[in-house]
């Protein structure tokens, strides 16, 4: 056994993978954002949570281990992405991770779907993608390292009344492997998750047939944990995946086979 393999798993299992790292954690109020918060700190790092409802980023960052801190955050605006970034970086010196999670959903058949919904999920999920991505990345670039890790999902392939949330993803995909060329050269990673049919408050949701037509597609036989995502995550956070860039990785049981 190497040296390397030896350090890397000692620091697997004892959950100190990401220990002293800093990572910022949009949409981390509930759902997958939270598990991906949760799964972070266990690991070690100390973890911003970052949501539109700051009760609930406090709150789960009260709960963490390293304790972390909540602040409010709508991704759809650019001064309060780049806020959110300086005072990380001010308070600590450094940041090493930002997870693009925050989301929203305003499924229509395409005939039926009106120009705020449309607009509303783009500004969301794909705008604040690009806002975070960008001020994180100014910072990771001088630093000469870091980890962006976006949420994208399977509807990126195309969904039926999901015009906007399917094409946001998919430009999350395209957002991705762009910014990985992008600052590869800086040895920053970004890679682009695509998470399936996960068990959180949005799919609970979804009428049961329609669940359970969701559930059929799924070779595992399951719905996914926010855990199942957030395993992924911090593994991409951590230095055991510095020569992983650009992927786009499913994360479904089998989803889109």
């Amino acid at each position: 056994m190497t040296p390397t393999f030896r350090v890397g798993l000692r620091a697997l299992l004892s959950g100190d993978l990401l220990k002293d790292k800093v990572a910022i954690v949009t949409g981390a109020g509930r759902g997958i954002g939270e598990g991906i918060a949760r799964k972070l700190a266990q690991d070690g790092a100390i973890v911003i949570c970052a949501d539109v409802n700051e009760t609930d980023a406090t709150a789960v960052a009260s709960s963490l281990r390293p304790a972390g801190i909540g602040v409010r955050l709508d991704v759809s605006n650019a001064s309060e992405c780049d806020a959110v970034v300086k005072d990380a970086h001010d308070r600590y010196g450094r940041l090493d991770i930002l997870v693009n999670n925050a989301g929203i959903n305003r499924d229509a058949m395409l005939h039926k779907m009106s120009d705020d919904q449309w607009h509303q999920v783009i500004a969301v999920d794909l705008t604040g993608v690009f806002f975070m991505t960008r001020a994180a990345s100014r910072i990771m670039r001088t630093a000469g390292s870091g980890r962006i890790v976006n949420i994208s999902s399977a509807s990126w392939m195309g969904n039926i009344g999901q015009a906007n949330y399917a094409a946001a993803k998919a430009g999350v995909v395209g957002l991705s492997r762009t910014a990985a060329k992008e600052l590869a050269r800086s040895q920053v990673t970004v890679n682009a998750l695509c998470p399936g049919f996960i068990d959180t408050t949005m799919t609970r949701g979804i009428p049961d047939a329609i669940r359970e037509q969701q559930l059929a597609k799924i070779p595992l036989g399951r719905a996914g944990q926010p855990a199942d995502v957030a395993a992924v995550v911090a593994f991409l956070a951590s230095d055991e995946a510095g020569y992983i860039t650009g992927e786009v990785i499913n994360v479904g049981g089998g989803y889109i086979l």
